[in-house]
Parts: C-alpha cells; sequence; structure tokens
C-alpha cells in the first residue's frame, strides 16, 4: 500500500502557533436578562451556541445574533458585549484574569458556579454556551489571526458539527487527562470552525489558503511550509512540483500575491521572529533552522524586512508582560 505524505499546509502550518495548552474552557447558562462585557484582551475566542441564543455586539458594528448550533469566532484584543438582548446592559466583566467581576470590583465567579467549568443563574438557563479562549501570541499566530474579520460566525444550520456536540460533553466531565483531552478537542474545533468560515463566499479567504486548492501552488506552498530550512530557488521548487520556472513563478504570484521566494522569506522571518522568544535560542541555531546560513544573514534579512534586528526584536518582547 503507498501512502502520500501530502507535509504541511499553509493553514496546518500557522495552527502549529494558536495550538491549545491549559485553554480556558467555560460553559455559561443564564437566563434573561443577561449581558456580559468581555475585556480579556484574548486574541481568539471560540463561543458555541448550545441552548436558546445571544446577540454579540462589538464596538462600531451592529449586532449580531448567534442561535442554536453557531460557532462564533471572536478575534481580540477589542471589547465586545455578548447578552440576551443588545439593549441589555451588562451585568460584569471579564477581565484578563479569565474571571467575572461587577462594576464595582467584586468577583462573580463563585457566586455564580454551577459545577465542573460551569457558571450562570441555573442548570436550566434559556441560553447556554461554551466558550474556549486562546492565548495566541507570535509572528505566525499574527499570520492567522489577520486573516479574520472581529467576529466570524458559521451557522449551524450550514453545517453538521459533531465536534461541538463532542465539546459539549466533555467541558463538564472530570477524568484523568482532562485538560489536555480538551485542549486537543479544542484544537479540532478551531480547525473545523476555520475550514468552514474559509470556505464561505462571504469570509473573502485569504490568498495563501485559497492557493492551497491549487494543484501546482498548493504543493509548492506546503514544500515551503514542511521545510523552510531547505535551500530553495524558484527552479528546485518547480522542478519538485514539476512545472517551468516561468509557470511555477507566474502561477504563485496570481495566486498568493507575492512571489514564491518573497513568500519564504516572510514564512521564513515569521518563524524565526518566533523561535526567538525561546529560552534557550540564539541567533545562530534560528538561522540554521529556518534556512540562513550565518546569523550575520538572518539578522540583515530580519533588519532589512523587520526594521529593528533580531536581539532587537527579542529584547523588546521581554518587556511585554
Amino acid at each position: 500500500m503507498c501512502v502520500y505524505d501530502v507535509g504541511m499546509d499553509a493553514l496546518a502550518g500557522l495552527l502549529e502557533g494558536p495550538r491549545a495548552r491549559g485553554a480556558w474552557l467555560l460553559r455559561m447558562i443564564l437566563d434573561p436578562p443577561w449581558a456580559v462585557r468581555i475585556e480579556d484582551r484574548a486574541p481568539l475566542t471560540l463561543v458555541t451556541m448550545m441552548r436558546g441564543e445571544s446577540w454579540a455586539t462589538l464596538p462600531g458594528r451592529e449586532p449580531v445574533r448567534l442561535r442554536v448550533g453557531d460557532v462564533a469566532l471572536f478575534r481580540g484584543p477589542d471589547p465586545y458585549v455578548v447578552g440576551d438582548d443588545p439593549a441589555t446592559a451588562p451585568v460584569g466583566v471579564v477581565r484578563t484574569d479569565g474571571l467575572l467581576y461587577d462594576f464595582d470590583g467584586r468577583q462573580l465567579c463563585d457566586d455564580m458556579a454551577l459545577g465542573v467549568r460551569t457558571w450562570g443563574t441555573s442548570p436550566d438557563g434559556a441560553s447556554a454556551m461554551h466558550i474556549g479562549t486562546y492565548q495566541m501570541r507570535g509572528e505566525i499566530s499574527r499570520r492567522l489571526l489577520d486573516a479574520l474579520p472581529p467576529l466570524a460566525v458559521v451557522s449551524g444550520e450550514e453545517s453538521d458539527r459533531p465536534l461541538v456536540r463532542l465539546l459539549g460533553e466533555e467541558i463538564v466531565r472530570d477524568e484523568p487527562g482532562q485538560a489536555v483531552f480538551l485542549d486537543r478537542l479544542l484544537d479540532l474545533t478551531l480547525i473545523d470552525t476555520l475550514r468552514a468560515w474559509f470556505a464561505l463566499p462571504q469570509a473573502d479567504a485569504p490568498a495563501w489558503y485559497r492557493a492551497n486548492s491549487d494543484p501546482i501552488v498548493g504543493a509548492a506552498l506546503r514544500l515551503l511550509h514542511n521545510d523552510p530550512a531547505h535551500q530553495w530557488t524558484v527552479a528546485t521548487l518547480a522542478a519538485a512540483v514539476g512545472v517551468s520556472r516561468a509557470a511555477l513563478a507566474r502561477r504563485f504570484t496570481d495566486l498568493v500575491g507575492e512571489p514564491p521566494m518573497a513568500y519564504l522569506t516572510g514564512w521564513r522571518l515569521a518563524l524565526a521572529a518566533d523561535m526567538l522568544t525561546e529560552p534557550d535560542a540564539t541567533v545562530g541555531s534560528v538561522a540554521r533552522k529556518v534556512g540562513y546560513g550565518t546569523p550575520f544573514a538572518l539578522s540583515t534579512a530580519f533588519k532589512r524586512v523587520r526594521g529593528v534586528s533580531p536581539r532587537e526584536h527579542r529584547d523588546a518582547l521581554s518587556t511585554v508582560d
């Protein structure tokens, strides 16, 4: 039996960044009237409506109704309000610690606890939703976030979402290894939701995502993402996907919006920017991993594209809380 390894595509590469680790997960059950202001500054939050409905209100935008089965992706860090009605005043605010407070600063989660990873007004409340928050940081994650609007909603009427139901069953369980299990399940739900969103006409999917379906450019993208350290040229990349150099350069630029080597440079430097945050990383070790022969070569490219040296980039990040 032959097994064809398609390698890492562009979406898979970007999802390496936001993989959940100890993600904040919660089931919220509330009776009307209710509204909560979210100020946790989380880069990405996934909300699934399991019962009833709610309204999401973002600054400067019309309120959006979320119905049963809908999955919503909120792209932070701007605040927003979720409630039973756009006119309902928030009863509290979720801060950066993930806890709910009233507007006098009193923590409300203990008073509203309803069981494992569950809080609200009553177990049989009219509205029930599951909330998963990603603390995504870094250049790779930013590429994914930049492809999303402030609020992306996948309707429960448009497709069956078995992962959503499974997440609902597992979020209230407290079994050995449950935290890791929920992290992986949240990852799968996110991937499923992103694929469903990017398939919608209104999503205006980014060029790198649309290009993955092209037999030539998609194969080239997978090669670049799978092995960025390889000393690629347009000629070697074209040979690997079975077309001429000119044909690949033209088709890649048309579909992705930039030439192959420019795309590769951007991907290498995004990887390098994230690798530099690792405690034991050196400019030399990172340079080798992303395809630069010397620390000087990486530093030159990094400063030309990003305006700062790799060390300045790392020092700046170390001062951010």
